[in-house]
């Protein structure tokens, strides 16, 4: 069971920088496909190593691939040593600005958008679940 709470139709999407090139753009994308978007803006919030784990395990990754292995921080503390997966998930939990793309979750399964249409591979179906809600919708 995962850890990360959320409505299940809304498309959860995770970053350091809204800012960048890649934030602007995969936020956009989301929009697209979505009306339901929860924002994690990783700057103002800070998650733990368990919801860490959930998400590179929805991944399907090592937490160092999501890594910025080219920025300061990785590069001081990181670089030329070998930690485990719970040392990687504690860095990434107390230093999220290694967070190398934004990360997309729709349904318990994730995508890293290293490019913003990345996105797009969790094939959100908008007539289903977001572009109408619910309780609005005709039967």
């Amino acid at each position: 069971m995962s850890s990360i709470q959320f409505h299940p139709n809304e498309l959860l999407l995770v970053y350091n920088d809204p800012n960048t090139t890649t934030g602007k753009q995969t936020r956009a994308y989301a929009k697209s496909v979505s009306n339901n978007i929860n924002e994690v803006d990783l700057r103002s919030v800070k998650l733990t190593t368990t919801i860490w784990k959930d998400i590179v395990n929805m991944l399907k990754m090592h937490p160092e691939e999501i890594m910025n292995k080219s920025s300061k921080i990785f590069q001081e503390k990181f670089n030329d040593n070998h930690y485990t997966m719970n040392g990687l998930l504690e860095a990434l939990a107390h230093e999220p600005e290694l967070l190398r793309a934004p990360i997309a979750i729709y349904h318990n399964r994730a995508v890293f958008c290293q490019k913003p249409t990345d996105i797009l591979r969790l094939e959100v179906n908008s007539k289903t679940s977001f572009k109408v809600p619910p309780h609005l919708r005709r039967s």
